[in-house]
């Protein structure tokens, strides 16, 4: 079992940036049975979309709608994972939530997902 733990939401302005971070929590095994984390939100009346995932060698994909305003990476220690936001647009607005899977097919398809967070709210006024 693992558990998920994001911070780094708030209110921002259209073109202002934020970082989000997201530590896993469980038995060493684990953790590092993991494969894909991505970051994934959902605004109200919405559908979940996926943001952003990175695999356990590094590999990182991309929604088209953030792609060059958005980077992910993991950090040192292997549970914990990032998502620094910039150039920000209203339309960024949602919770977002943290994901990880021990399946080698994750990517940016939540469904594939075992494991989620409980979210943070990132709101960005224009």
């Amino acid at each position: 079992q693992v558990q998920l733990v994001e911070s780094g939401g708030g209110s921002v302005q259209a073109g202002g940036s934020l970082r989000l971070s997201c530590a896993a929590y469980g038995y060493s095994y684990s953790i590092s049975s993991i494969y894909w984390m991505g970051w994934f939100r959902q605004a109200p009346g919405k559908e979940r979309e996926g943001v952003a995932a990175i695999d356990s060698d590094g590999t990182a994909v991309y929604a088209d709608s953030v792609k060059g305003r958005f980077t992910i990476s993991k950090g040192n220690a292997k549970n914990t994972l990032y998502l620094q936001m910039s150039s920000l647009k209203p339309e960024d607005t949602a919770m977002y939530y943290c994901a990880a899977t021990p399946r080698s097919w994750g990517g940016l398809r939540g469904e594939v997902y075992d494991y989620w967070g409980q979210g943070t709210q990132v709101t960005v006024s224009s």
